[in-house]
């Protein structure tokens, strides 16, 4: 394969938002699983699945003028200069004519995967995978009336501030923020560690907007929740595939293992993936041999990802937690896992995100355009896209379910393991 082709990404869905946690310019974005249901399709997610970081100052060959060429672009600069000179509101805006023309060039292509992103965009999808940022440390809703506050993150600035689920950030040092798109607001929020951020929040309840000042910090953004179940049932909660998962993983796992579980749970549910090498080697952990995941190229030609030696849970009873927001690095693993009968999928229908793009960075810091270059597919053989994978033991939990606060599928996984140590039988 080609330098440009060595960041490939296995985009985390066309149609996501409200599954997964989304990070916008450093501050995440989630939304309980009970708001999430409906909102499976037709929206846009910035998560992505990617090998390496993006290459930078990386220069791609423009078209030689020729006649067909200069043929070809006439509509478009005619276009332009109409534009320029008709338009009711001037002057127009070059950038943003250049970037949307990007756009629509890449809808044209009428597959959802490829597109661009904006430098905004482009920040924001990266951060995720970085596995850190400066600021307040929040789940945030961008697409809100104003940015809205999801959830703080546990013992961040934004925790010790007193944020609450709800808040609205109304105004931000002094700046209001009425009109404001989220995302927009979301780079007045960052800002270098170790300076102040006076946010004005509007709460439920409270007759009156007030001010917080917050100390922004450098987050570390989690990838994986732990804990020992009842039972001796080891949890791990994979929250995303970045660059620090995979050592987090083998820590966890080591600390685990050594307490002698009868079996483990690895819960892949709403995580919408990160780095494809990442992927590779969260299966290696549980699968002890063979092939992972296979590419195939527009050509034809194919590349194979065989697990790496050495994995510390390759023979414990295994169940894995999947559902709608399980994409991507989420369902190589658990594909994998499921072809060799190595545990039991438990839950809901993952959502099906089958093909692989690369993030090529733009010149002049103007974004990055995603492309689809391959689909990939399970060691079996088998093509997930749009189709997902079908857990063995299907739980959908139900509105009684949620209000409650119960996860019967982490229930049914824990009895699995309980009773019949893992098999396929349930």
């Amino acid at each position: 394969m080609s330098s440009r082709t060595k960041w490939i990404i296995l985009l985390a869905l066309g149609g996501l938002v409200g599954a997964v946690i989304i990070f916008s310019a450093g501050i995440a974005v989630g939304r309980a699983y009970a708001e999430i249901e409906d909102d499976l399709s037709g929206l846009d997610r910035i998560l992505s699945q990617t090998r390496t970081p993006p290459p930078t100052g990386t220069a791609y060959p423009v078209p030689t003028p020729s006649d067909e060429i200069g043929a070809l672009f006439e509509p478009f600069w005619a276009s332009w200069e109409i534009v320029h000179e008709e338009f009711v509101d001037q002057p127009v805006d070059d950038v943003e004519l250049m970037r949307g023309a990007i756009r629509g060039m890449l809808d044209s292509l009428g597959d959802q995967h490829t597109t661009y992103m904006d430098p905004d965009e482009y920040m924001q999808a990266n951060i995720p995978l970085n596995g850190s940022y400066e600021g307040i440390g929040a789940w945030v809703d961008p697409d809100a009336e104003y940015l809205t506050i999801v959830s703080p993150m546990k013992d961040s600035p934004a925790e010790r501030a007193g944020l609450k689920p709800g808040d609205e950030i109304i105004a931000v040092d002094g700046e209001d923020m009425t009109g404001v798109d989220g995302n927009i607001v979301i780079r007045r929020v960052l800002g270098p560690a170790g300076t102040t951020v006076r946010l004005t929040i509007r709460r439920e309840g409270e007759p009156e907007l007030f001010d917080v000042e917050i100390v922004r910090e450098r987050i570390t953004i989690p990838s994986i929740e732990s804990e020992m179940l009842e039972g001796d049932i080891a949890y791990i909660h994979l929250l995303q595939f970045g660059t620090d998962t995979t050592d987090d993983l083998r820590a966890t796992l080591s600390t685990l293992m050594a307490q002698n579980p009868r079996g483990l749970i690895l819960d892949l549910r709403l995580n919408g993936g990160g780095f494809l090498t990442t992927a590779i080697e969260v299966a290696s952990e549980f699968i002890s041999e063979g092939v992972i995941m296979v590419e195939q190229f527009g050509d034809g030609s194919e590349e194979i990802y065989e697990a790496d030696p050495g994995g510390l849970a390759t023979e414990i009873p295994l169940v894995v937690l999947v559902n709608g927001g399980s994409a991507s690095a989420s369902e190589i693993v658990a594909g994998a896992i499921q072809d060799y009968e190595r545990g039991l999928l438990v839950g809901e229908t993952t959502f099906g995100k089958g093909s692989v793009q690369n993030w090529i960075a733009l010149p002049g810091e103007n974004g990055a355009v995603r492309v689809t270059i391959a689909r990939w597919y399970t060691p079996f053989g088998r093509q997930i896209h749009q189709i997902g994978l079908i857990p063995d033991v299907e739980i959908i939990p139900t509105d009684e379910d949620i209000e409650a606060d119960r996860d019967v599928q982490l229930e049914k996984a824990i009895e699995l393991l309980t009773t019949s140590g893992g098999s396929s039988e349930d």
